[in-house]
Parts: structure tokens; C-alpha cells; sequence
């Protein structure tokens, strides 16, 4: 198993942070390593989600729900093909420091007979996270 994690300080409120996280429909407007994501916010449901991480290929994949829980944490699983090759747990969590500041942590747990050998792609991957990171800041310090 591998875990990448970041995280990030933002100066906004918690819900702020929360609700541009899960506004599925202006994503692509904001963020760059999400490019689309959809489906219904419910627990167990599956979400469409298509991914570039930089110079990296870009992916589509139909990951599920585990957790969302309002302004907490929003956490799905998807898997490469079937279940134990490439699995990951992508997590957001989010903290609040105060009336006006949040940590964002936002990373994602690996497991499978592929992790091994996929070690320059989960360095994309981080990139990708680390700048989704620093573009949901500046979408939620600029409102």
C-alpha cells in the first residue's frame, strides 16, 4: 500500500471550502487536475470522475462514495478494472482553524498488485493533487 497526502491552508470559512469542493458542475472552471466529476452525492452511489494529473495521461474512471460528511470529509474508492490491481481511496478532509481558515488535506491510499510498479505516475499524481490544492484556495480566498 502507498498514501500520497497534501495539504494546504486556506483563508476562507469552512463551508465556503466545502460547498466549492462539491460543486461538481464548475470544476473544470477551477480546477486542474479534476476536469469533470458527476453523479449523485449520496453515500454508496458512483460518481463519474476523469482525472489529468500534469504531464500525465488523463483517465476516467467510476469511482463510489464512502464518505460525505458536510463539511468533514468527502471520500470515494475506485479500483483499475476489478478490485485488487490498481484500488485507490481518494480522501478530502477539511478542518477549520477559526472563523476564516480551513486546512484542506487532500490525498489518496493505494493498494493493489500494480502499486509497486506505478511510482512515476503516483508522482504525477501528487503534483495533480498539490495543484488542485493550491487552485481550490485561490477559488475560495477570491470569493
Amino acid at each position: 500500500m502507498k498514501t500520497i497526502q497534501t495539504e494546504i491552508l486556506i483563508n476562507s470559512d469552512i463551508s465556503k471550502v466545502w460547498n466549492a469542493l462539491m460543486d461538481f458542475e464548475n470544476h473544470p472552471k477551477w480546477n486542474p487536475f479534476i476536469k469533470s466529476i458527476s453523479g449523485d452525492q449520496k453515500v454508496g452511489n458512483q460518481l463519474t470522475v476523469s482525472i489529468k494529473p500534469p504531464d500525465g495521461n488523463g483517465m476516467t474512471f467510476r469511482p463510489k462514495i464512502l464518505i460525505l460528511e458536510k463539511n468533514r470529509e468527502f471520500r470515494w474508492k475506485g479500483k483499475l478494472i476489478i478490485n485488487g490491481i490498481f484500488d485507490g481511496e481518494h480522501f478530502f478532509k477539511l478542518e477549520s482553524l477559526g472563523e476564516n481558515q480551513t486546512r484542506f488535506i487532500h490525498g489518496e491510499n493505494f493498494s493493489g498488485i500494480l502499486v509497486a510498479l506505478m511510482s512515476k505516475v503516483l508522482d504525477k499524481t501528487k503534483d495533480g493533487f498539490q495543484l488542485m490544492n493550491e487552485s481550490i484556495k485561490k477559488e475560495c480566498e477570491r470569493k
